[in-house]
């Protein structure tokens, strides 16, 4: 077990100077980000914050900051009382057509949402998944492969973001829904503009933010029109297929309800799977005894994969509105509050988490709330990223051993994924 070192001390904690708003927060050390959490949970659970700027949009009312696991737990288990449908991915609010088309399932209540669900859980047959899992392990192999053809044909480094991370997700997704080869550079790039929250190294143009959001969108969702309606004509053995011809009570998804999937995809599948394996690389670094431990002893994958999970928490937190006066906890809450579930910092609970703030790649129990909390929004996809995760490190600790992290992280400037833009290592050729 290793203890994070680099978290301060509590007692250097001025909330009043806190916000969590600020893009700047969010690009910032990290444990700047543990320490403020802590601060939150135990003094100002339910804190209050206006809401960041975006051009173009209104202000809104502000929200509150949940940052207790019971408290996560309690208002993720009760979604009449908290809805998802005003809005999920997005502090602010959006056009209903716009937060349904990016948030698909994720941005619905029941019962549209059970249907919805119920009908994309048809279309992942156990066959469907024990393909989709074999085909993991070949996809992995040829990123590690090329991502070792880059450091010895250049300078020995790589950037284990967009040279490794990045691609072992897309590539699932892509062979998943039948992406051809030539659109997969593109759908990287349109998912990385989607999940960017305006970071200027991804937009340069603030004004331009929503814009080439709405773009990066427009072009997923017409590719996946375009897919769908060759498989209605052309049937293959891709989940594409299965979706356009999965039915529940007669009936089935429209092709715009399975792009939204799609993008809905290329975020919660790509960018999240992702953000697990680099920061998890990375936390592997900062704590080489973890790193030694696990590679000596591959039957800890499961319980490595679920603490990477919860000591990244790739997805910093989502959104919930109150359906009417309630409580939570005994904290009162007022119809039409905005409520975001800052799993980071649930997932740092010194109630829940023996030293919450120690990596143990051996640590149980461990029920984290990386994939969200219980309820009908736990991800859908939980099984095929432990899957990813558990072969991504594997196939690093076999194929790519000599791997060396050789400078700073590069963090994403956005509250709602704990992200890296880039991670620099060498390959020391020391097997």
């Amino acid at each position: 077990m290793t203890l994070d070192s680099t978290l301060p001390s509590h007692d250097v904690v001025d909330l009043d100077a806190v916000d969590l708003s600020d893009r700047e927060f969010w690009g910032a050390d990290p444990a700047v980000r543990y320490a403020v959490y802590a601060a939150l949970r135990r003094e100002r659970p339910f804190a209050f914050y206006a809401e960041p700027e975006i051009p173009f949009i209104p202000a809104g009312p502000g929200y509150y900051a949940v940052t207790r696991y019971a408290d996560v737990e309690a208002i993720s288990s009760q979604p009449a009382l908290f809805c998802s449908g005003q809005g999920a991915v997005s502090i602010a609010d959006m056009p209903p057509d716009l937060n349904e088309f990016y948030g698909s399932m994720i941005s619905m209540d029941d019962p549209r949402h059970a249907k919805i669900r119920r009908i994309v859980s048809k279309a992942f047959t156990p066959k469907m998944l024990e393909r989709l899992v074999d085909s993991v392990q070949q996809i992995a192999l040829d990123v590690a492969a090329a991502a070792r053809r880059k450091a010895e044909e250049g300078d020995g480094t790589i950037d284990v973001v967009n040279d490794y991370a990045a691609l072992i997700p897309l590539w699932v997704i892509c062979d998943m829904m039948g992406i051809p080869a030539e659109d997969r550079p593109t759908v990287l790039q349109k998912s990385n503009i989607i999940l960017s929250g305006g970071d200027p190294d991804l937009i340069a143009d603030e004004n331009e933010v929503l814009n080439q959001f709405l773009e990066a969108g427009m072009w997923l969702a017409e590719l996946m029109n375009r897919l769908a309606a060759e498989r209605v004509e052309n049937p293959r053995d891709d989940l594409t297929t299965a979706l356009v011809n999965a039915e529940v009570d007669g009936e089935r998804l429209t092709h715009q309800e399975i792009a939204s999937f799609f993008i809905l995809l290329c975020v919660a599948g790509n960018e999240t799977t992702r953000t697990a394996i680099s920061q998890g690389v990375l936390a592997l670094h900062q704590h080489p005894d973890q790193k030694a431990r696990w590679m000596a002893d591959p039957s800890l994958t499961p319980t490595a994969v679920e603490e990477i999970v919860r000591w990244v928490s790739p997805v910093t937190w989502m959104r919930r509105t109150a359906t009417q006066d309630t409580d939570v906890n005994g904290h009162a809450v007022t119809e039409g509050d905005k409520l975001i579930l800052f799993y980071g910092a649930a997932n740092r609970d010194p109630e829940v988490f023996a030293d919450p703030h120690v990596f143990d790649v051996g640590r149980t129990p461990n029920p984290h709330v990386g994939f969200g909390a219980h309820g009908p929004h736990f991800c859908l996809g939980a099984h095929l990223a432990r899957r990813e995760l558990g072969v991504a490190f594997r196939t690093l600790f076999d194929k790519l051993p000599d791997l060396e992290v050789c400078g700073e992280p590069e963090r994403l400037r956005n509250s709602f994924v704990n992200g890296l833009k880039r991670l620099p290592a060498r390959l020391t050729g020391e097997r």
